[in-house]
């Protein structure tokens, strides 16, 4: 049989007794469940086809890493007011997004480099495989919540201008 020294056995006994409350009842673990925190980036505007009145504006988070392209909007539960998420896509070509993972409807705008949005896929459908492909080139995409363009009246053929603090060479 083998000895334990006393300073061993406080030990062993000091980390069993984290496992319990001073009632005896064991400790309940919260389930912890990883949802990403908008983080602002930058603005957005929408502006009309002329170029001359604003639509409207929301906080932007820039993506652009290929970790973040790929992730987006995924798992998280809500989409907080007057806000999106522009991907700069690594060139100007035909681009499809999905709903993987994402629990929340979106509106999902395709841009092209002169900043023109090319098309608009209203309330994509929550947790959904289905491709949602662009109807032009485009080299950013922008993320809100689903039902904002209908609301503010964006279309395709309207404008953004942008401004971010995130800095990389990759950003234009």
């Amino acid at each position: 049989m083998k000895a334990w020294h006393p300073l061993v056995l406080i030990a062993l006994m000091a980390g069993c007794d984290s496992a319990s409350e001073t009632d005896g009842k064991p400790k309940k673990e919260a389930k912890k469940s990883y949802e990403p925190q908008f983080r602002k980036d930058g603005w957005l505007v929408f502006l009309n086809a002329d170029q001359r009145d604003t639509l409207a504006s929301i906080d932007i988070e820039v993506v652009q890493q290929p970790d973040e392209l790929q992730f987006g909007m995924m798992y998280r539960m809500s989409v907080p007011e007057n806000t999106g998420m522009l991907f700069f896509m690594p060139r100007e070509e035909l681009q499809s997004f999905w709903m993987r993972n994402t629990y929340v409807s979106l509106d999902i705008l395709y841009i092209n480099a002169d900043k023109r949005i090319v098309s608009i896929v209203e309330k994509a459908k929550p947790l959904s495989d289905e491709s949602l492909p662009s109807k032009g080139p485009a080299l950013y995409v922008l993320e809100v919540a689903g039902g904002y363009c209908a609301q503010h009246k964006i279309e395709a053929g309207h404008y953004v201008q942008f401004a971010h603090n995130r800095t990389t060479a990759a950003l234009r």
